[in-house]
């Protein structure tokens, strides 16, 4: 008697590429086709497209898609209060975007400085105010302008 094996077999698809045709996406996303042709007319959505210019969706897009119908449905916004979270979200990443940016400009510099007092440390610089001894200038007299009056 022969033992039967089964191979286990997993496939890791990246949630930004296009796989799901339109009515598998719907289907997903618990919605009609045209409801989801609507929201890529409002530019909500924008699905990858074939060769031969069929619409593929994402996971991406699928979840994006559900957060639109929890927004509509569930929150009781409509598509311009919709369309106006999902800006207001891309400001907020571009702006994350930004404080990480000077956040890791600021650790550099941090690290600038640190090496400068290193430096400076090492140099022992000082600076010194030199003074004349008495009687004696450092401009000569007949060099001195006279105060006009």
């Amino acid at each position: 008697m022969a033992t039967r094996r089964t191979t286990k077999v997993s496939a890791r698809v990246e949630t930004g590429r296009g796989v799901f045709m339109i009515s598998v996406a719907a289907e997903l996303a618990e919605m009609h086709p045209q409801t989801l042709r609507m929201y890529e007319s409002r530019g909500l959505i924008e699905p990858k497209r074939s060769p031969k210019g069929t619409r593929l969706y994402s996971q991406q897009d699928v979840e994006r898609l559900r957060r639109i119908q929890e927004m509509t449905t569930e929150l009781g916004m409509n598509l311009a209060g919709v369309e106006r979270v999902f800006e207001l979200e891309d400001q907020l990443e571009r702006m994350r975007d930004k404080v990480a940016a000077l956040e890791r400009r600021a650790g550099r510099l941090q690290e600038e400085i640190a090496a400068l007092e290193v430096l400076k440390r090492q140099v022992k610089a000082e600076i010194v105010r030199y003074e004349a001894p008495a009687g004696t200038a450092l401009i000569p007299v007949e060099h001195r302008r006279r105060p006009e009056a």
